[in-house]
């Protein structure tokens, strides 16, 4: 019995995986999504499910409280937002899944220096990997929503020598990996990386318009994916990897195939504030906020006006 429960616990993760694949599949089109995003959801059940069977768990009552509460969270904001704020929604998702898989890996390098033990080299450099991904996921994924729903000013925001306190800190999470991997019973170094990951996301997002958000969205939504597989690695959880994965490459393809949509390249989207002088970029430039112009084929369009409860033609 012993034998078959870690055997049926890959074996519900294959299925797992399959249903991903044929959910993301039946989302390319308008008339498949709902039964597409059914079946990626009957996968994640399945996953969770085979996941809290694993003998590692031991406190199944918070567990069991998060899960009831994340699903209470989720199915108001599911029945409560509108479709034309599906995007802010789909950030902060971005934004919480990023999170997690940063939180992942502090409590796995926590884990080892609460037992005085020092953690395998590859278990530091995935833990600071997730960190970075997810820290930049998490706050950047924050101010594309406070852009996108108007919280903040939707313009580019730059200043002097951003450029340079960007590398700066990027250069300073390297240096300070490297100091951990060679001595890694340092957790005021470790917090400190975290913290700068944090700053790293704001520092991304804040020089893009407002009207390139749904871009970013799409590529912090990818980077979620990426953190994700990274805190796989952290935990060894298989199921994890090939789920991060899988999200990391499909949100890589969207963004790409959205920046072909809007004809321009992904470097110019992210870095089209820089050199544009002192208004910051094109919006700033005009005194106006950009908007997100986007093209819809006949299915998805027929689909719009059929749930639409009103329409204006202009």
């Amino acid at each position: 019995m012993t034998d078959f429960i870690p055997t049926g616990i890959q074996l519900s993760y294959l299925v797992a995986v399959s249903l991903f694949f044929v959910g993301l599949k039946k989302l390319g089109s308008p008339a498949t999504a709902r039964n597409g995003n059914l079946l990626a959801s009957v996968g994640m059940l399945i996953a969770i499910v085979a996941t809290l069977l694993e003998k590692e768990v031991i406190n199944y009552e918070m567990i069991l409280v998060a899960i009831v509460v994340g699903s209470i969270i989720g199915a108001i904001g599911a029945y409560k937002v509108e479709m034309t704020d599906m995007p802010q929604m789909v950030g902060l998702f971005n934004g919480l899944g990023g999170a997690a898989s940063a939180m992942v890996a502090v409590g796995e390098f926590w884990r080892y220096l609460a037992v005085a033990q020092s953690p395998p080299l590859p278990t530091t450099i995935t833990a600071l990997l997730g960190v970075l991904i997810g820290g930049v996921t998490f706050t950047g994924s924050v101010i594309a929503f406070a852009k996108l729903q108007g919280i903040m000013s939707g313009s580019p925001i730059t200043f002097p020598l951003q450029q340079p306190v960007n590398a700066l800190l990027f250069g300073g999470f390297i240096v300070g990996s490297v100091y951990l991997c060679v001595t890694p019973f340092n957790l005021p170094i470790f917090l400190a990386l975290v913290g700068v990951s944090l700053v790293l996301g704001i520092m991304f997002v804040i020089p893009i318009g407002g009207g390139d958000m749904p871009v970013v969205i799409s590529l912090l939504n990818s980077f979620s994916g990426l953190a994700a597989s990274a805190a796989g690695f952290v935990v060894m959880n298989n199921m994890l990897i090939i789920a991060g994965a899988l999200v990391g490459a499909s949100g890589i393809i969207l963004t790409v195939i959205m920046c072909k949509g809007m004809n321009r390249s992904l470097t110019n989207v992210l870095f089209a504030a820089f050199g544009t002088g002192e208004g910051g970029g094109p919006a700033a430039a005009g005194g106006t906020t950009d908007k997100s112009v986007r093209s819809i084929d006949p299915e998805e369009g027929a689909m719009m006006l059929g749930y639409a409860r009103s329409v204006v033609i202009v």
